[in-house]
């Protein structure tokens, strides 16, 4: 049985969406079209959560991965989408209403979540661009996501970049590549991160 009600849009309005965003600010989107179905299943199969946990997907855009998540049984309810884009943020409440849809900046992560859900997630999804954003910034957004993570937790971050797209070291990060779509486009690479020892 589905978790969730989606509202149905044709391709070329999300598509249009997206491009319109990406014109506004194209560092922030990042990309020039939205996931592909490819990638947003790559993600969704490294995503498993017990029955009093729940799942952080930072970026969201148009919802992609967030649909894949869905039909891959995360349920609505323990589904948290952070978007700090207003136009995005509208339209993924419309197409996905059921699902626990914020409006807010990510680096502020534990104000954004329930405190009853931090160290009850065990992974982050990033849909943000790291590579376009200062170390600094990157040290900050991270370090949100840490702060909500269950104890062992990690952040899944997807990227179009041939390399680990945060300094992983100076983060105080370990990563290791979990999967690769070359039918996105562009080409899109899946990391997974945890605190190092």
């Amino acid at each position: 049985m589905k978790s969730h009600v989606a509202v149905e849009t044709s391709p070329a309005a999300e598509g249009l969406l997206f491009l319109r965003r990406w014109f506004a600010n194209p560092l922030k989107v990042g990309a020039v079209l939205p996931s592909s179905p490819r990638l947003a299943k790559l993600v969704a199969r490294q995503v498993r959560l017990g029955p009093d946990e729940a799942v952080v997907e930072l970026g969201a855009g148009t919802g992609a991965v967030t649909k894949a998540l869905l039909k891959a049984g995360i349920p609505a309810n323990r589904l948290f989408v952070i978007e700090i884009d207003a136009a995005m943020c509208g339209f993924l409440r419309k197409q996905l209403p059921q699902v626990q849809v914020i409006q807010g900046d990510a680096s502020r992560l534990p104000e954004l979540i329930p405190a009853e859900w931090h160290s009850k997630i065990p992974v982050v999804i990033s849909g943000i661009p790291m590579v376009t954003l200062p170390m600094e910034v990157q040290r900050r957004l991270y370090g949100a996501c840490f702060d909500v993570l269950a104890p062992g937790g990690r952040v899944l971050q997807y990227t179009y970049s041939l390399v680990s797209p945060i300094p992983e070291r100076r983060l105080g990060l370990k990563g290791r590549r979990k999967g690769v779509t070359l039918l996105n486009v562009p080409p899109a690479w899946v990391w997974a991160y945890e605190q190092a020892a």
